[in-house]
């Protein structure tokens, strides 16, 4: 192995669970408007239409809140409430950084042995950011933001750092963007699921079909895995 890389967003730390408080409080402020369950179908088809043109992050979620307040209320919602949304979404982008349980230690014994990277995608400010708040920037040699976690993205960081896809392993909790595109690049992958996955990030159960990569329960579990796999091939 010559470099393993983390995802950031609910491999590091929370975060999803943020995004789903802010959402509920968007239905709370327009629960007099329209109801939850339209809301929250027309709020996921505008943040899926807007990927292509705001990426992922804060910035693009809230846009994708104010953009549904106005079509589900036919341009009725007022300035104020407008400034609501703006608010509420504002949270994203300050929220204190909750890192998930062993991965300070984990981190700390790895990059002692290996060069490690965060791999994260979404808005470079908001996760730079998120990055600093977290107290974990330290332990990472390498920093890579990319717009979409894909087979070329990973093709193309792997040629940068000279590091064959076979030297490579990648952990995150999201099987659409950690997992399966380096699986499909030759590269090696460790799931650690997460409690709460976005509905845009779930796979289905055919898609994993023939497809090999290791899942743990816990971070915790990294140390003795990857250590095992200095002297054996065992993904």
């Amino acid at each position: 192995m010559k470099l393993i890389a983390f995802d950031a967003d609910d491999t590091l730390w929370v975060n999803e669970p943020n995004y789903v408080n802010v959402k509920d409080k968007l239905c709370e402020l327009l629960s007099h408007h329209i109801d939850k369950k339209t809301l929250s179908h027309r709020f996921y088809d505008a943040q899926i239409r807007n990927l292509r043109l705001f990426g992922y992050g804060a910035k693009s979620f809230i846009l994708s809140m104010i953009e549904t307040a106005i079509e589900l209320t036919d341009g009725r919602i007022t300035g104020h409430e407008i400034q609501q949304i703006i608010d509420v979404g504002r949270q994203l982008l300050d929220f204190p950084i909750d890192v998930l349980d062993g991965i300070p230690d984990v981190l700390d014994t790895l990059s002692q042995q290996f060069d490690l990277m965060v791999l994260t995608k979404g808005d470079l400010f908001d996760q730079e950011s998120k990055i600093a708040r977290s107290g974990l920037a330290h332990y990472f040699k390498h920093v890579e933001i990319v717009s979409e976690k894909n087979e070329q993205a990973y093709r193309g960081i792997l040629k940068r750092y000279n590091v064959q896809p076979s030297e490579f392993v990648m952990i995150g909790n999201s099987l659409k963007s950690d997992i399966l595109p380096v699986v499909h690049i030759g590269g090696r992958a460790i799931h650690i699921p997460y409690s709460v996955t976005w509905e845009h990030e779930r796979v289905s159960e055919e898609h994993l079909v023939g497809k090999s990569f290791t899942t743990l329960e816990s971070a915790r579990e990294l140390i003795d895995l990857l250590t095992k796999m200095t002297t054996t091939d065992v993904l």
